[in-house]
């Protein structure tokens, strides 16, 4: 029976909801209502990606099918699978993202793809898309594509002309843990893609000759990584994140909280973490890529190489080396009050700037946007000290959320 485009894009817009990295920034911005033709980067809607100065941009998030040669353990798509299959022409899928458009439902398009015929193939069909959009189209809208590490080299390139942000899926965080759930994928072909993309970004950010920039990839490239469908702990995963952040100038690392699919026939773990663990695993993140943070003090606050799912990192860190406080608010350094609990990069440099004029106080952290439940004991300020309330044996109880009575029905 065939489908109608209404049931396959019901069928290919749940079956989008696994990838992660669909983040809009970094982008260049752009808007049809001043330069002509159609989208804009900038705009606000039913949104599911947030820019990192808090803009919110609308994607219409597909896949172009979910048909896939490959077997991976984990993936819902998987050859073996038992899925409702369905299949966008390019065609369609243009059509579907101007329509969307023109509705003002979205801003943008994130899509990527389950590898069907070949990698180049499939990879041919989503440049094609990006590239009507384009140029046939002239839409000026956020293009993020999944971007195949098997496709040639030429097709990456080609899709870089076109998309604001490629990704390239490294997949799971240790080579061991893709050779056994997914051996049709290949780590070091996906390294080299990888690397492939970032020389082609740096290159376009060269000036010409004729002092211009070549437009390549300005919201640069992003990877996801699956949590839990192999037994690498929140150490392990942290640290391969930063090898890539290192290794290829990545925009960003997105985390995917691995959902078990029930199949007696694959072999995978039988824990299945929580979203929580995700969650975590961003704010270390965070804290690795813009506060300073490396990753062994992250990860050596837990145990076993996993972080504290009840408490966020920098409060455990915080916890873990109460030597370090109370800090002086009106005296410390930038780097020491990116440690304070509570703070953010936003309140320390509205800090630094307010305390040039005046003391601060307990108080006015209020007006900073600070929580003060978090910081009180960890800082002093005029007119505050949190006395001996470090030396609490108690003190992680505080901050830790109550115990819930399960229900036993």
């Amino acid at each position: 029976m065939v489908k109608s485009l209404k049931e396959r894009l019901a069928i290919l817009s749940d079956a989008a909801k696994y990838d992660a990295s669909c983040a809009s920034s970094g982008t260049t911005r752009r808007d049809s209502s001043k330069s002509g033709g159609l989208g804009s980067t900038e705009g606000s809607g039913i949104c599911h990606a947030y820019a990192p100065d808090g803009r919110c941009i609308s994607l219409l998030k597909i896949l172009m099918t979910n048909f896939c040669i490959y077997d991976c353990s984990y993936c819902i798509n998987r050859s073996s699978s038992n899925v409702e299959r369905a299949r966008f022409s390019p065609e369609e899928v243009v059509w579907l993202t101007l329509e969307f458009y023109r509705r003002n439902y979205i801003e943008g398009l994130f899509l990527s793809s389950g590898i069907i015929r070949s990698s180049d193939d499939t990879m041919g069909q989503m440049v094609k898309i990006a590239k009507d959009l384009r140029v046939k189209h002239n839409f000026r809208g956020y293009i993020h594509l999944k971007s195949i590490p098997e496709a040639s080299a030429g097709l990456i390139e080609e899709a870089g002309l076109y998309a604001d942000r490629l990704s390239i899926n490294i997949e799971l965080p240790t080579d061991a843990g893709l050779k056994q759930y997914a051996p049709e994928k290949q780590p070091v072909s996906i390294r080299k893609s990888m690397g492939d993309l970032r020389l082609k970004i740096e290159e376009a950010r060269e000036p010409t000759f004729k002092g211009k920039r070549k437009r390549f990839v300005p919201g640069g490239q992003s990877t996801q990584m699956i949590v839990g469908a192999d037994t690498a702990n929140d150490a392990t995963i942290l640290g391969s994140s930063a090898r890539l952040y290192s290794s290829y100038k990545l925009k960003r690392v997105y985390y995917s909280a691995f959902s078990p699919i029930p199949d007696s026939s694959r072999n995978l773990p039988l824990i299945k973490p929580p979203l929580m663990r995700e969650h975590r695993l961003y704010q270390a993140d965070w804290l690795y890529r813009f506060y300073g943070f490396s990753i062994d003090e992250i990860a050596s606050t837990g145990q076993n190489g996993m972080l504290d799912l009840d408490i966020d990192p920098k409060l455990s860190w915080a916890l873990s080396n109460r030597d370090r406080f109370p800090v002086d608010i009106n005296k410390a350094d930038k780097e020491m009050l990116l440690r304070v609990p509570g703070f953010g990069g936003k309140t320390v440099k509205k800090l630094i700037s307010a305390r040039r004029h005046r003391s601060i106080r307990l108080e006015d952290l209020r007006h900073l946007g600070v929580s003060v439940k978090k910081a009180r004991n960890f800082i002093v300020a005029q007119g505050w000290s949190p006395h001996r309330s470090l030396d609490r044996s108690d003190l992680r109880t505080v901050f830790a959320p109550a115990p819930e009575q399960l229900t036993l029905l």
